[in-house]
């Protein structure tokens, strides 16, 4: 029997518009996307904020990933975060939210993403920004790697819980 699934985002080739030194950036946020997606299909609305054995819940990890990417690739724009990105950032985890939110918000923010990248100057990926209060020093690559890396490991941990949580361990 012929498999069926496409292979992997980074083995379809560049993306269109996006800068070549970014397309990993790209690849990993759309790949993460596309897994999240395909994972919560059907998942049960009143397991979304559970915490199987102290993790984060479900509900948590999409939160933290709308949040992460909204708030790495703002700092990548040279700009420092809005009080509506503070109150989301203190809400996190804090549960209330439906699934059909939160995955639109998470592809949305891949989305707007996807779109930065692609207006990115590769010249300006060594330029420094500073990240947080502290203005702590990165670089626009730096970040957006960084919000690749993030979001990969967050659909794992995502991955991992949310398989628990249906076996009903």
């Amino acid at each position: 029997m012929e498999d069926k699934r496409k292979p992997e985002v980074w083995l379809r080739g560049p993306l269109d518009g996006v800068p070549a030194l970014l397309q990993p950036v790209a690849h990993a946020l759309l790949q993460s996307r596309e897994e999240i997606n395909e994972l919560m299909i059907g998942f049960p609305e009143e397991l979304l904020w559970e915490k199987p054995t102290g993790m984060a819940s479900p509900g948590f990890h999409l939160q933290h990933l709308a949040g992460v990417l909204d708030r790495l690739f703002t700092y990548a724009r040279n700009e420092q975060l809005t009080q509506q990105q503070l109150a989301y950032l203190a809400n996190e985890g804090k549960g209330g939210a439906e699934l059909v939110t939160l995955l639109g918000n998470f592809n949305k923010q891949v989305d707007i993403a996807i779109k930065q990248l692609s207006e990115t100057n590769e010249d300006t990926l060594t330029e420094m920004r500073g990240v947080g209060r502290a203005q702590i020093p990165s670089t626009v690559i730096g970040l957006m790697i960084h919000a690749a890396e993030h979001t990969m490991r967050h659909t794992g941990q995502l991955l991992v819980t949310v398989y628990w949580l249906k076996a009903g361990n």
